[in-house]
């Protein structure tokens, strides 16, 4: 088993930034995969940015392109996500999930954290 443990959500101004961190315990050797997700309200859930452990792949969805960074610490097994210039419709509860990159895309990481809340204001 992986558990997952986000930190660092919370309210910010439009043009602002915040830094989210997910720190992996537990079996993490298995782990091939990290991905932020996020879900505004009526929305569905979707993934925002994914890496790999040692593959070097990276993937960001459109919407936070330029803006967002996702970065891996391999000796702590923890990932963050850097989010700059955010704006009100960043707004959404953020997700760390680890799992295959199929997975990922997919919307169905085996490992999914409990979920933070990130506010931006206009």
């Amino acid at each position: 088993q992986v558990q997952l443990v986000e930190s660092g959500g919370g309210l910010v101004q439009a043009g602002g930034s915040l830094r989210l961190s997910c720190a992996a315990s537990g079996r993490t050797s298995s782990i091939y995969g990290m991905g932020w997700f996020r879900q505004a309200p009526g929305k569905e859930r979707a993934l925002v940015a994914a890496l790999t452990w040692s593959a070097g792949y990276t993937y960001y969805a459109d919407s936070v392109k330029g803006r967002f960074t996702m970065s891996k610490d391999n000796t702590k097994s923890t990932v963050d996500l850097q989010m700059n210039s955010l704006k009100p419709e960043d707004t959404a509860v953020y997700y760390c999930a680890a799992g295959t990159l199929l997975e990922l895309h997919r919307g169905a990481p085996g490992y999914w954290g409990q979920g933070i809340q990130v506010i931006v204001s206009s």
